[in-house]
C-alpha cells in the first residue's frame, strides 16, 4: 500500500500553515462543545460528518455505524459538489448495502472502511485509483454513474471508552483552499479528523447510553403500568391515556400567546419531565387492594356477596313454604279441606314480598342511582329479617357490613374504601419522593402528586391551592378527571359523551375544583376533540355546543 500513510508519527505542519491550523483547531473545539449538547442521534451524526468535512475541507464524506450483526451501516452520505445528501435529517434513505466486517469468518480487510474499524487505525489514501490492497470497485461504479472522480480518502475509526469501534468516519477529496484542486489529506487533516472522531465517539457513546437508560427507565415504568393493568383491567388503560391527554393540554397551553397563560412555555426537557410524571401519576395503585380497585358493586369483595343474599332469600321462601305445608297438613288431619286454598293465598303474599325485596337489594347493589332516604330505610328494615344460618342459629338477615355497603348513597365504595383508593396518591408521592431524581426530572413528584388537588385547597392529599401548584400539575388534574369521565372500560359505568363530560368539567370549574384558565384552553383549543378522536368510541363523540358549557369563557 504505497499510498497508505501511517498515523503513528505525524509530521509537524510547516510554519506557514500555523494560522490556518489554529483556526481549524478553534473550529474543532467549538464543534466538540456542540456535539456534547446534541440530543438527537441523527442530528448528532450529521453534525459529526459536516464538521469533519469542514475542518478537513473534504468535498464528500460518509459516516458508518457498527451494527450488532458486525456490519458497517451507512448512516450519512454527503458530496457537496454533486449536491448528494442521504441519511440523517434529509429524509432520504441511504440505498447502499452494509459493509461486512467479516467474510467467511475472516476479517474483511479488503474494504477500507471495514479495515479501519477492525484495526482501529486511520487509513490515509492519496489516490484510490492507484492504491494497493483495497477494493474500490464500488467507488469506481459510483464515479462511472455520476461522473465524479473519487481520489483522496481519509478513513478514521471511531472508538468508544472500551476501545471498541462503534463507527467509521470516511472523508473524500480534500480540496486545496487556494486552487480548488483535489489534494491528498495532509497530516494536520488527519490529526484533526482523528481528534474529531475521538470526541464524536465520546459524544455518540454518551448519547446512546443516555438513550438506552431512558428507554430502560420508560420500559420499567410501562412494566409497572402493565402490572397495574394486569391487576386491574379497569384502570390500566387510564395509566396510558392520562399522560397523552396531559401532554395535549400542556402543548395547547404552550402555544397560547394571549391571556393569563401566555408566558407558559416548555423546552424538550420540560416535555420529557412531564411525560414521565404522567406515566407515573398512578404508580401508587400497585399498593391498592384489587377488590377495592375493581369494586363493581356495593357487595363485591373477592366475589359479589349478593349471591349469598339470594341464597338467604331462598331459605326464607323455603321456610315460608314449609310452614304453609305444615298448616295444610294440619288442615287435612283436622278434616278442613276448605282451608287449603286459604293457606295457598296466604303463602303467595310473603313470597311476593321476598321476591320484591330481593330485586330491590339487587338494584341497590349495582349503585347506578343515588340512594334516597326511603331506600336506605327499606334496606335497614330488610336487614332485620330473621333467618336460620348454616349453624342453625337465628340471625339478622343482613350483617352490619352488608347493610353498611348496601346503604352507600352513591357509587359502590364506602368511606373507608374511598380512603383506601385515595391512599394511592399518598403512596405515589412517597414512592416518587424516595427516588434520587436527576436534575432534569426533579419536578416529577410534584407534577404526578398533584392531580387530586383542588384549586380551592379542598383536594387531597395535601390540600394545595391553585397558587401552590405548577401549571403542569394542574394540567394533569384536568386530564385525570376527563379521562375518568369518558373512559369506557369501567365496570360500574358507561363512558360519557363529550358534551356530558364537558358539562361536568365545566361545573367543576365553577366549583373551583379545576383550573379555570386551563379549562378554557382545554375547550378553546379543542383538546377534548383531539383526545376523543384518539381514544373514544364514535357514539361518544357527539356534537358539542361550547356556548352551553357551564363556566366556559370563549376567547381567542
Amino acid at each position: 500500500m504505497s499510498s497508505l500513510l501511517s498515523s503513528s508519527h505525524p509530521r509537524l505542519p510547516p510554519v506557514g500553515a500555523s494560522d490556518d491550523l489554529m483556526q481549524r483547531l478553534e473550529q474543532l473545539n467549538s464543534v466538540g462543545a456542540s456535539l456534547s449538547a446534541e440530543r438527537d442521534i441523527n442530528r448528532l451524526l450529521e453534525s459529526i460528518l459536516v464538521a469533519a468535512k469542514s475542518i478537513t475541507r473534504a468535498d464528500g464524506g460518509t459516516l458508518y455505524r457498527v451494527t450488532e450483526e458486525r456490519t458497517l451501516r451507512f448512516e450519512i452520505v454527503r458530496t457537496s459538489s454533486l449536491k448528494y445528501y442521504l441519511g440523517g435529517t434529509t429524509g432520504n434513505p441511504v440505498p447502499f448495502y452494509p459493509i461486512q466486517l467479516f467474510k467467511d469468518g475472516k476479517p474483511n480487510h479488503g474494504m477500507v472502511a471495514a479495515s479501519a474499524a477492525l484495526t482501529g487505525k486511520t487509513v490515509n489514501i492519496a489516490d484510490a485509483y492507484t492504491a494497493d490492497g483495497f477494493d474500490f470497485t464500488g467507488t469506481r461504479a459510483f464515479d462511472n454513474k455520476t461522473g465524479y472522480r473519487s481520489k483522496s480518502f481519509l478513513t478514521v475509526p471511531m472508538r468508544d471508552h472500551e476501545n471498541e469501534s462503534i463507527g467509521v468516519l470516511q472523508l473524500i477529496n480534500a480540496t486545496d483552499p487556494k486552487t480548488g484542486e483535489i489534494v491528498p489529506f495532509s497530516d494536520s487533516d488527519q490529526r484533526l479528523a482523528e481528534s474529531l472522531a475521538s470526541q464524536a465517539a465520546i459524544a455518540l457513546t454518551n448519547r446512546m447510553l443516555i438513550n438506552q437508560l431512558e428507554q430502560l427507565f420508560e420500559s420499567f415504568i410501562n412494566l409497572m403500568n402493565s402490572a397495574i393493568d394486569e391487576k386491574s383491567p379497569y384502570t390500566g388503560g387510564h395509566c396510558q391515556r392520562v399522560p397523552v391527554l396531559t401532554m395535549l393540554l400542556a402543548e395547547a397551553v404552550n402555544e397560547t400567546t394571549e391571556g393569563p397563560l401566555k408566558d407558559f412555555s416548555m423546552t424538550e426537557k420540560d416535555r420529557y419531565e412531564l411525560k414521565i410524571a404522567g406515566l407515573l401519576h398512578d404508580c401508587g395503585k400497585v399498593t391498592t387492594p384489587v377488590h377495592v380497585v375493581d369494586k363493581a358493586t356495593k357487595l363485591e369483595t373477592i366475589f359479589d356477596r349478593v349471591h349469598l343474599i339470594d341464597t338467604r332469600f331462598e331459605v326464607l321462601k323455603r321456610d315460608a313454604e314449609l310452614e304453609a305445608l305444615r298448616k295444610k297438613l294440619a288442615c287435612l288431619e283436622q278434616k278442613r279441606p276448605m282451608d287449603l286454598a286459604e293457606e295457598d293465598r296466604r303463602l303467595r303474599e310473603p313470597l311476593r314480598e321476598l321476591d320484591d325485596d330481593c330485586r330491590f337489594l339487587r338494584a341497590c347493589n349495582i349503585g347506578g342511582e343515588r340512594m334516597r332516604d326511603e331506600d336506605i330505610a327499606r334496606v335497614r328494615r330488610i336487614a332485620r329479617y330473621r333467618w336460620r344460618d348454616v349453624a342453625g342459629h337465628e340471625a339478622d338477615f343482613l350483617t352490619d357490613d352488608e347493610t353498611k355497603n348496601l346503604t352507600i348513597r352513591a357509587g359502590t365504595l364506602t368511606d373507608d374504601e374511598r380512603q383506601v383508593i385515595n391512599h394511592h396518591i399518598v403512596a405515589t408521592i412517597k414512592m416518587l419522593e424516595a427516588l434520587p431524581w436527576p436534575k432534569h426530572l426533579t419536578n416529577v413528584p410534584e407534577y404526578a402528586g398533584g392531580h387530586h388537588e383542588r384549586m380551592d385547597g379542598k383536594g387531597y392529599p395535601r390540600g394545595l391551592t391553585r397558587e401552590q401548584m405548577s401549571v403542569q400539575a394542574r394540567c394533569m388534574g384536568i386530564a385525570d378527571i376527563f379521562e375518568a369521565l369518558t373512559a369506557k372500560d369501567r365496570p360500574y359505568k358507561k363512558g360519557k359523551t363529550l358534551s356530558e363530560s364537558l358539562e361536568i368539567l365545566g361545573r367543576m370549574k365553577l366549583n373551583n375544583h379545576v383550573d379555570p384558565d386551563l379549562f378554557d384552553v382545554f375547550v378553546r383549543r379543542k383538546v377534548y376533540l383531539r383526545y376523543a378522536e384518539m381514544f373514544l368510541d364514535k357514539e361518544q363523540i357527539d356534537q358539542v355546543d361550547e356556548s352551553k358549557i357551564p363556566g366556559y369563557t370563549a376567547g381567542r
